[in-house]
């Protein structure tokens, strides 16, 4: 499917008689029926006229064979895109996306509603068209024009529509919604701004949300090859930061841990059903950055990074504030995080790295008391009573943090514990089966509410700088200097979902990886 080079190779106005019929580009279409009438859903381009007798083109998406009479029947139409102009599509593209953002299920305590990004400026999409060829653009319209399709398909048609745009149309291209296909992806989100960002990242966390949802109950998509690797990750360097931002629908994730019925949703039990439902509608968004300096020295460069921010939410994915409001505080949270930085594979030119933090030696604080107590006086036999108390206290942490190395690597690496146990999360189950009548007590149960929470009302964790500023060293040859080195940075995530104000024995931890480059500038300033 390429539907960027069928548009860019559209007659242009000088060619295109306007009453000739439309060019029509079949998105998809089903074997016929017992009536030999074929399900399609088409994408169609149309000559119009505007003022002035400027030639236009309109777009247009047509579905037939849904309705007793086989009638075709308009989902969308499109703004009209100047053929005379140098980006006759831009138009087109930016519908696209201002639709996609406005039909984003935002979360729901989110700063930032929709209706503000309703007019985004053209200058950004426009930038992406003129630094990319058609080639490389091809993957990019596909991913964007699906996602638009999606909102069509499955909210404003018939669900015959839905169920084959799902089968036939979206499953054998959810590739394009992998790290795979993020090149020109990337130049695009970092362009249009931080807040339509997340717009349109949760629209499309949501598509796939369903999309994994209908696959697990086994609406047909369960005989698929393995899920890829959904979600998006890029990285970028500028004002002494290294940030790797990086999005992932929850169910796609890897499940490492997990206890619960393995049937299909139909077999579950109803509450269990919701629950898994509920927690189906999640988004992992996350904003790693490292703070980074560079000096220079008598035969060496020295290179020092040091955590900055690290960011982790857990995005409840909805229209409504009413959506499973009795699941509104179950959601999976961050158990174990590593993130690494370090010079690209089989480089030669680091000399040596040096860690930042030891391996902590937890000091356990021993106290000691002794009682005698006696009677003594003209008694014949004398009463002598002793006691000894013994008492030790430790001091834990929930969060332990770690620094490690492999090859010239340096790790950054947190692990939660839970309170009472000492457990590590991502690795245990929860210390109590849960059941109906059972009383839920452990470390993090209500563990978004009260003084001593380790989680944000929102569910989300922040680690700053302060918390973490411990940093690590690397030594260069001096031979680097003036170059633009290609670093690695990295993260790993384990997210685990423990009952919090629900009774149920279900539990799970799931874990997501990401590796990209950044640069190194090694340029002396003057």
């Amino acid at each position: 499917m390429d539907i960027w080079s069928w548009i860019c190779e559209l007659p242009n106005s000088d060619q295109w008689v306007e009453s000739e019929s439309p060019p029509t580009f079949q998105l998809v279409s089903s074997k016929p029926t017992k009536a030999d009438t074929t399900q399609s859903i088409q994408l169609r381009a149309e000559r119009t006229s505007g003022s002035n007798s400027e030639a236009l083109v309109t777009f247009s998406v047509y579905v037939h064979g849904f309705h007793p009479s086989n009638a075709e029947k308009t989902l969308w139409v499109s703004d009209a895109c100047p053929l005379a102009s140098d980006k006759p599509f831009l138009p087109l593209l930016l519908q696209l996306v201002q639709e996609i953002v406005s039909r984003s299920p935002t979360a729901h305590d989110s700063t930032c509603p929709r209706s503000q990004l309703q007019k985004l400026r053209p200058e950004p999409v426009a930038w992406v068209l003129d630094s990319h060829s058609p080639e490389s653009l091809s993957s990019f319209f596909n991913l964007v024009f699906l996602t638009r399709l999606f909102w069509l398909c499955v909210c404003d048609a018939p669900s015959e529509v839905g169920s084959l745009y799902f089968d036939s149309l979206l499953t054998p291209h959810i590739e394009l919604f992998s790290c795979n296909h993020a090149h020109v992806l990337r130049t695009f989100l970092v362009s249009i701004g931080v807040d339509a960002e997340l717009c349109f990242m949760r629209s499309v966390g949501y598509m796939l949300a369903k999309w994994l949802i209908l696959r697990e109950v086994g609406v047909g998509l369960q005989m698929l090859t393995p899920v890829p690797k959904l979600g998006f990750s890029y990285a970028m360097e500028a004002h002494g930061l290294w940030t790797l931002k990086a999005y992932a629908p929850v169910m796609a994730m890897t499940r490492t841990r997990f206890k619960g019925q393995e049937k299909q949703y139909s077999a579950i039990e109803a509450k269990e059903s919701v629950l898994r439902y509920a927690l189906a509608h999640q988004q992992l968004e996350v904003v790693i950055q490292l703070e980074y300096s560079v000096a220079f020295h008598d035969g060496y460069i020295q290179v020092n990074t040091r955590v900055n921010n690290l960011r982790f939410h857990i995005v409840k994915l909805g229209f409504s504030k009413n959506d499973d409001m009795d699941y509104i505080d179950e959601r999976h949270f961050p158990s174990r995080i590593r993130v690494w930085i370090g010079p690209e594979i089989g480089s030669t030119y680091v000399a040596s790295l040096s860690l930042g933090r030891s391996t902590e030696n937890i000091e356990k604080e021993v106290k000691t008391q002794r009682t005698v107590k006696g009677n003594f006086g003209k008694m014949k036999i004398s009463r002598v009573k002793a006691t000894a108390r013994l008492s030790t206290r430790t001091r834990t942490k929930n969060w332990r943090w770690d620094q490690d190395a492999e090859g010239n690597a340096a790790i950054f690496e947190a692990v939660l514990c839970e309170n009472n146990s000492g457990m590590e999360v991502a690795t245990n189950k929860p210390p109590n089966t849960i059941s109906e009548g059972d009383k839920w007590e452990n470390g993090l149960g209500k563990r978004y509410s009260g003084a001593n929470r380790m989680f944000s009302k929102s569910g989300g964790l922040v680690f700053a700088g302060d918390e973490y500023g411990e940093g690590v060293e690397w030594r260069l040859s001096k031979e680097m200097e003036g170059s633009v080195l290609k670093w690695r940075i990295g993260g790993q995530i384990w997210l685990s979902y423990w009952p919090n104000e629900i009774k149920t024995s279900y539990f799970e931890t799931r874990c997501v990886e990401w590796c990209d480059e950044v640069d190194l500038p090694l340029i002396p300033c003057k």
